[in-house]
């Protein structure tokens, strides 16, 4: 794929890597940004090539937040007809995993994108943090959301109340991240991950991945119900015949996504 202004994007084998780089702003998301990274995100979707994403952002900043300077003298009604946050929806429908490699800061805007990924990997030294109400504001992509399922009621409104930063560690402790490493090897680690999602049979992630995310948005009946249903229409593909004859053969399978 081509750079655009604001997202780059390399593959690797079957993974592509997407970084944000505004580092003259710290990669604030602006509309702009915005819907450059979301249009990549869908291009990658539904690109048959394409097993598993990786984004990132720069050592210093993941994403410092949203960007202050075009909201500051919009009005509610304004706001309301702008609807800027339609886009952050499109994340939630991405079929295939996306990994989050998390270096520096990811505050407000930048700490929901990270959440709207399937899993994060963070740099020793990453912060996450939504500070938005020692501006008066709230978080309106996700924060209140999606921080709370993360970590809990109590854990959420206390960084939610306070607006103060945890660090890689914590966030980790908090069940926020899925992993911590040195922070040259965020990228790398979370690549290394990437690629052995990308080795699995990709009917089986995509479905997985939906029954996860279903299980969060239902009661437990009608998500084990979906669930069933998902195990049962994987057996009419053909990776599931080659991951059996593969398994029986003692050998690796080579699935093609049919």
């Amino acid at each position: 794929m081509s750079d655009g202004q604001y997202i780059h994007t390399r593959m690797h084998d079957r993974v592509a890597l997407i970084r944000i780089q505004r580092d003259e702003a710290r990669n604030a998301l602006n509309l702009a940004l915005m819907n450059e990274l979301v249009d990549t995100l869908e291009c990658l979707d539904a690109d048959e090539t394409v097993r598993c994403m990786v984004l990132t952002g720069g050592e210093k900043a993941f994403a410092a937040g949203a960007d202050i300077a075009e909201m500051a003298d919009v009005t509610a009604p304004a706001m309301k007809l702008l609807n800027q946050f339609r886009i952050w929806d499109k994340i939630r429908f991405l079929t295939k995993p996306l990994i989050a490699a998390v270096n520096g800061y990811a505050l407000g805007g930048g700490c929901e994108l990270a959440m709207a990924c399937d899993m994060i990997v963070a740099g020793e030294e990453a912060k996450f943090g939504q500070p938005e109400v020692k501006i008066g504001v709230m978080p309106g992509a996700g924060g209140t959301q999606r921080l709370t399922r993360n970590v809990g009621k109590a854990r959420a409104l206390e960084m939610l109340l306070t607006g103060n930063a945890i660090s890689a560690e914590r966030a980790w402790q908090m069940g926020l991240v899925n992993r911590v490493v040195a922070t040259d090897k965020c990228v790398d680690e979370a690549l290394r991950l990437a690629h052995e999602i990308a080795q699995q049979a990709p009917m089986a992630v995509r479905l997985i991945k939906e029954s996860v995310l279903k299980a969060l948005d239902t009661d437990i009946q009608t998500g084990m119900d979906f669930e069933r249903n998902a195990f049962y229409l994987l057996f009419a593909t053909e990776d599931k015949s080659e991951g059996m004859k593969a398994f029986l053969e003692r050998r690796n399978p080579v699935f093609h996504g049919r």
